[in-house]
């Protein structure tokens, strides 16, 4: 028997959650995975903007090297490109970065971070 996987995007949720499932990821690794689907979460339906740019920018400069949540904060600025239209400076000049990352060494930052790029470059009309 086969099982089927479904694809789900996650919920937003309240903001001390995020910030509480986040931090504990980043200060212990076994804690990612539930961390990536609370970023991405807040990526694709929190309506605050500075507070997902916030989250992305702080967990795409504080993961540790070779985290899978390197490559996924990249992408979640991606998304916020693409939902809010405009990112902070610092935003934009960590995506590129992530990117870079990933181009030099995958094992680093995984590509994931060069998709986000992409999405940066083409919904903001930059580069």
């Amino acid at each position: 028997m086969r099982s089927h996987r479904r694809f789900e995007n996650p919920a937003a949720l309240a903001h001390d959650v995020v910030v509480e499932k986040l931090e504990r990821a980043l200060g212990n690794r076994v804690f990612e995975p539930e961390a990536a689907s609370v970023l991405v979460g807040t990526a694709l339906n929190d309506d605050e903007q500075s507070f997902v740019e916030r989250w992305c920018v702080e967990v795409g400069t504080r993961a540790v090297s070779g985290s899978p949540l390197l490559g996924l904060a990249g992408l979640c600025l991606g998304h916020a490109a693409r939902r809010f239209g405009c990112l902070s400076d610092e935003a934009l000049a960590l995506a590129p970065s992530l990117a870079a990352r990933a181009e030099a060494d995958p094992t680093d930052v995984d590509g994931r971070a060069i998709d986000g790029f992409d999405d940066v470059r083409d919904f903001l009309h930059l580069w």
